[in-house]
């Protein structure tokens, strides 16, 4: 036994020659289509329209989608390999194509056929985006705290809410939203959460405030704003008051993401930074022989490859349906996403003034790496998760 796990087997990453096929296509399509766009991404503050045409004649938003829903197929793992490279180039493009997992997901698992033929296709042919609207003002890590209340009204629910820092919304055709339709119960508060599949060109969804934080310029969240909005009853995303579960079920699966987009962040900083100390000379000699940078590099590359592994190690679970992947996907999500940040800050310290020059694209992957660290659940509550997990799963118990 490998406490909390059965068996060292359960430590297997599953990978093939198809995913090493598919990361090397990713990779070419991104260096030759959208890395020579990145400095216009940052300065815009927006992602061109024709590189989400391109991803979609490509087939990416139809990854980890069934073939059945006109997807592509691959699972979790190959979803990753996706955001890894994604994120190594331009990792708000990540974000975009992420957030339409926070849609997918929980209709591909939890919803109805008539959901699921409505709305997933559109968006594996890239010809639709979705969202996910949860975060409130009063918080986000906390799903059981949502205020946002929706009223039946004979075939319909008639939606009020506010939700904040909504990643993809400007671009979003659909939107997952949870909200109160019930009072939580004594000793329950997640009941009373329902979910439904939102559209965004219904009467009261509207665009409110553009948050504009430290990084993921060209994707960066938007207020959304529901006023009034009248839903089918059909748009229910799975069982009445019992929306709680699909979304932090929904967030298991895409935190693996984040993780990727982690690791793709790391990749290309420590790529830099080495690549920097082999060619910058100080005191008659290339910087990588001085000892403190040598000491940076191999600290910075024992990283990257422990979250890697960590990362794939997580989405090989979710694709063989284990429910340990839960515990694995917030140790990728939080130590990937620690990690991603403090390679960012070593390679922007090895380049010196350079490495702050936003003319050099390096000082972008670190505040990239600070968003990592907070959404799909802050750090701090992954570490919660991995402590209730662990006692869950070891002994049946819950704290």
């Amino acid at each position: 036994m490998v406490f909390p796990f059965k068996s060292i087997e359960d430590f297997k990453v599953e990978i093939n020659s198809e995913h090493e096929l598919f990361r090397k296509s990713v990779r070419e399509f991104l260096e030759k289509n959208v890395e020579p766009r990145w400095k216009e991404i940052e300065d815009t503050n927006e992602i061109p329209k024709e590189i989400f045409k391109e991803m979609g004649e490509q087939g990416f938003f139809g990854i980890g989608i069934p073939e059945e829903y006109e997807g592509q197929g691959g699972g979790q793992l190959m979803t990753t390999i996706l955001m890894e490279e994604i994120a190594r180039i331009v990792p708000s493009l990540a974000v975009a194509v992420g957030v339409n997992h926070l849609f997918t997901v929980p209709i591909l698992k939890f919803g109805d056929e008539h959901l699921k033929k409505k709305y997933i296709p559109p968006i594996a042919r890239g010809e639709a985006q979705g969202a996910h609207a949860s975060t409130e003002p009063s918080g986000g890590s906390d799903v059981a705290g949502i205020q946002s209340r929706a009223v039946k009204e004979n075939d319909h629910y008639i939606i009020n809410a506010r939700k904040v820092f909504i990643s993809g919304a400007e671009k979003a055709d659909y939107f997952v939203v949870p909200v109160r339709t019930s009072d939580p119960m004594q000793n329950k508060r997640w009941w009373g959460i329902t979910a439904f599949a939102v559209e965004k060109d219904w009467p009261g969804v509207k665009l409110g405030q553009h948050f504009k934080v430290i990084g993921m310029r060209g994707e960066q969240p938007y207020e959304v704003i529901f006023d009034n909005v009248k839903v089918p009853a059909e748009n229910m995303i799975g069982k009445e008051n019992e929306g709680f579960k699909i979304i932090v079920s929904t967030y298991d699966f895409t935190r693996i993401g984040i993780a990727a987009q982690a690791v793709g962040i790391a990749q290309a900083a420590f790529e830099k930074a080495l690549n920097y100390s082999l060619q910058r000379e100080l005191f008659g000699k290339q910087i990588i022989n001085f000892e403190m940078i040598t000491e940076k590099i191999a600290h910075m590359y024992t990283k990257l490859e422990a979250a890697r592994l960590l990362t794939y190690w997580a989405a090989s679970l979710a694709d063989a349906e284990r429910s340990e992947f839960i515990i694995a996907a917030s140790l990728a999500k939080s130590f990937a996403s620690d990690a991603a940040e403090w390679i960012s800050r070593e390679a922007v310290q090895i380049h010196g003034g350079y490495g702050v020059d936003q003319e050099m694209g390096l000082e972008r992957y670190l505040r990239d790496s600070i968003i990592t660290t907070i959404y799909e659940g802050t750090n701090e509550i992954q570490r919660l998760t991995i402590a209730r997990e662990l006692v869950r799963q070891a002994f049946g118990l819950k704290i």
